[in-house]
């Protein structure tokens, strides 16, 4: 039987997805949790329905972006906790697939985590580990874990992967800007580590940075001797995974080692016009879920984007 050359490359094809959803949270509160906001009864009346029509359109927007085959990673911010990971690969559109997942469970406040999803028969997961940013020894608010997962793709070498949620920008404080470093410092320890320990290490460093590849904070990562940023470095971009008072930006990025740097694209944005809040000027912004505390019914203020690895 011959199968068409669209249909050959979608089996061997290796996608790799970073994505901000954007709040996915469930309607329980957790009790050890700031999640207020994301409940039946809060001033943004997060309901069963709400939070079930977000399950399946962000189902709808994988599915999409791996085309003739599904991704085989996909890095997301931005989730509660196991509950909705649990929803979104094994009771939504997405459980025919197959997907596995991990997830951090981080000390934020708000009770926001990194996860991966993967696919066992291309990713055979052999450990994972979660890096706590030392936010509250020096008396600052916890923010997000580092989520570090290693496994065997395709059969191949072994793909170390970190997934990273740094502290926002927000507000300018000096709070944030201490807890931004602290959070660079420790992906930095955590890269070098790898770099020096694992031969050939092939890595890859994907998430939401809350900022540039220009930004100065985050040199010690973007500017790291041993990592190449697949993600573009332009000073006023058309397009990005992010938009703000008129302008693009890619705040989310995915950095390679140089092992990997030779097997992967330059990555891509997926932006379907459903996905999209369309202006009078002709441009427009990610439908995002809320605009404020009004629901708006959009899957995300993020773009997603991904990769291609050749093994």
């Amino acid at each position: 039987m011959l199968l068409c050359s669209a249909c050959v490359e979608a089996q061997g094809q290796f996608r790799v997805v970073t994505w901000n959803v954007e709040n996915l949270f469930d309607c329980r509160h957790d009790t050890l949790k700031d999640d207020h906001e994301f409940l039946p009864d809060s001033e943004r009346r997060w309901t069963w329905g709400r939070y079930w029509r977000k399950i399946t359109d962000v189902s709808r927007v994988v599915m999409g972006i791996g085309g003739l085959s599904a991704p085989s990673l996909i890095g997301l911010c931005e989730v509660e906790n196991d509950s909705v990971m649990i929803a979104l690969t094994k009771r939504g559109a997405l459980r025919t697939i197959g997907y596995d997942y991990v997830m951090s469970n981080s000390p934020d406040i708000r009770g926001v985590d990194v996860a991966l999803m993967y696919q066992p028969s291309m990713f055979h997961m052999l450990g994972h580990e979660t890096r706590r940013i030392p936010s509250q020894q020096h008396n600052l608010r916890p923010t997000r874990d580092l989520l570090h997962v290693w496994g065997v793709a395709q059969g191949n070498d072994t793909l170390h992967i970190v997934v990273c949620h740094l502290p926002s920008r927000a507000g300018g404080s000096r709070e944030n800007k201490l807890n931004r470093r602290l959070a660079v410092g420790e992906l930095r320890l955590l890269v070098d580590s790898l770099l020096a320990n694992v031969h050939d290490c092939q890595l890859l460093v994907m998430g939401d940075f809350n900022a540039t590849l220009r930004d100065k904070a985050l040199k010690p990562i973007t500017a790291h001797p041993s990592l190449t940023p697949l993600t573009p470095d332009k000073k006023r971009p058309t397009s990005g995974t992010y938009r703000y008072k008129g302008n693009w930006s890619w705040i989310d990025h995915m950095l390679v080692s140089p092992t990997l740097a030779k097997k992967a694209t330059t990555a891509n944005l997926y932006a379907e016009p459903w996905m999209k809040r369309e202006m009078t000027d002709g441009t427009w912004y990610p439908r995002r879920t809320y605009l404020g505390t009004n629901y708006s019914g959009g899957v995300s203020d993020h773009v997603p984007a991904y990769i291609d690895l050749k093994f």
